[in-house]
């Protein structure tokens, strides 16, 4: 049997690539992109399938993979069963429709996602072809959107997301009877020997992610056994956001070809550092940074703590979004440079934010308490919107570094504050607010509700992004 499909080498991917990145970026008309995308399907006869991802209201990515032709003719109609995917419609309303972003287009790795696809992401629409409330991609990229329309504001991101990697497959989905993880490396920060296989996978991943367009920076083994952490190039929201999700799905999958599991569990291990995703923030207009003032304290300008401020004013409401699961709250643990304490600082890793050294590029507020499990596409959305709009306190300064107040302990006290949170609700409407705290409360509840120093098997077992629909369909 004969087959044909298309591989291309990992240079001319990233050239592919980063063309389409910048597309986006210069905000070329979208009916001009769907264009050049449907005749470069309709060209390319080594091209089988088109790899169509969505992510529910938890941050799970979901993929179908649509087949060249149909997708070409059917575009325009796409549906699923929204009642299927947690937190979405309803069964009596299941219908959903998936709306193509044709700029966010990526030619793929062979190797990695097998020969002759590419991949795309896309939005949700209700049946009657409105936004999707609980869609955050779509909300996300309609905040951002309006924002650079009345203000010229640009919303730039660049993320630090850290994972461990274990040795076996499937290890997280397993760990209700291993009760363990079995770490690869046990060398430690910035050590790994070139034929480790820490270093194999490093080496692997960020390969692929160069391909993807990512513009990678540097990248490492982690504080903790067998962690990780590779860094790549800030750019503009919803690309980063989309950027988070295919890091992840790259790691998995490259991970599983070696025999190894990458998890992004916050805390899979006690007794080591957990896992966070720093996300580095700032504002532009044009070409200027409009977080950069040398003048300002650390550098920062007004607006730039201005922004700070109205987050930590906040932070307490929008906990649960920034740490989602039961696990996440083992990592704002105060030992292990657990970032808990509601204020900002230029050096204090315990703190909630920090303020890089920078310059007139790199100038940006540093938000440490994001775990990497967390819904990308709705904690840039939550943070953009209260870093710009959310309520200032009424003594910045005391808010900002007076008495240490400290983020929950537990899902169960970020539940409380939550779900009587009036900021919560204004940022995310009632009915995704209550639908949010509605799956967390029940994720909580499958556990045990003191966490203890033992990482118990719920935990992972009913961890949203390990994925057991099977077992889930128990409850």
């Amino acid at each position: 049997m004969l087959r044909d499909f298309l591989e291309i080498p990992y240079d001319e991917l990233e050239a592919r690539n980063l063309e389409a990145k910048q597309q986006r970026l210069d905000r070329v008309d979208p009916d001009k992109i769907r264009a050049q995308r449907e005749k470069m399907l309709a060209d390319t006869k080594q091209l089988k399938a088109v790899t169509v991802c969505f992510t529910d209201l938890e941050g799970r990515m979901h993929m179908l993979d649509y087949d060249k032709k149909f997708l070409l003719k059917s575009a325009d109609n796409l549906t699923f069963d929204g009642s299927s995917i947690r937190g979405f419609s309803a069964q009596e309303e299941s219908d959903l429709r998936l709306v193509i972003d044709w700029g966010a287009f990526y030619h793929l790795p062979a190797d990695v996602f097998g020969p002759g696809k590419v991949l795309t992401f896309a939005n949700i629409l209700s049946r009657d072809g409105t936004p999707y409330a609980a869609d955050f991609r779509g909300r996300l990229q309609a905040f951002t959107a309006d924002l650079y329309k009345s203000q010229k504001l640009t919303c730039n991101v660049a993320n630090e997301i850290e994972g461990f990697v274990f040795r076996g497959k499937n290890a997280e989905r397993r760990y209700h009877e291993t009760r363990s993880f079995e770490f690869l490396s046990t060398g430690g920060y910035y050590h790994s020997l070139p034929g480790d296989e820490l270093r194999l996978f490093i080496d692997r991943a960020a390969e692929a992610q160069r391909a993807m367009g990512f513009e990678n920076e540097k990248d490492h083994p982690e504080v903790a056994p067998s962690q990780f952490e590779m860094n790549y190039s800030y750019t503009e929201a919803l690309v980063s956001a989309d950027q988070i999700q295919l890091y992840k799905l790259l790691c998995r999958q490259i991970a599983q070809s070696m025999d190894m599991t990458a998890s992004f569990l916050p805390k899979p291990v006690a007794g080591v550092n957990g896992n966070g995703m720093h996300t580095n923030m700032s504002l532009g207009k044009g070409k200027k940074n409009l977080f950069w003032d040398p003048k300002g304290p650390d550098n920062l300008s007004e607006m730039g703590w201005e922004f700070v401020d109205r987050i930590l004013n906040s932070a307490n409401d929008i906990c649960l979004v920034l740490n989602s699961s039961v696990n996440s709250y083992r990592r704002l643990d105060p030992h292990f440079e657990a970032p808990n304490q509601i204020k900002a600082s230029a050096n204090n890793r315990g703190a909630m934010v920090r303020i890089p050294y920078g310059n007139e590029r790199s100038a940006r507020v540093e938000v440490r308490s994001v775990a990497p499990d967390a819904n990308p596409y709705m904690a840039l959305y939550t943070l953009f919107k209260t870093g710009i709009e959310g309520p200032l306190p009424e003594n910045r300064e005391e808010a900002r570094s007076g008495r240490t107040r400290f983020l929950p302990g537990s899902i169960y006290d970020a539940l409380g504050k939550f779900k009587s949170s009036k900021v919560a609700k204004e940022l995310l409407g009632d009915l995704v607010h209550d639908k949010f705290a509605e799956l967390k409360q029940a994720s909580a509840d499958r556990c045990p509700r003191a966490l203890g120093s033992m990482v118990k098997a719920s935990e992972v077992q009913f961890h949203h992004e390990v994925t057991n629909q099977y077992l889930w369909n128990q409850f």
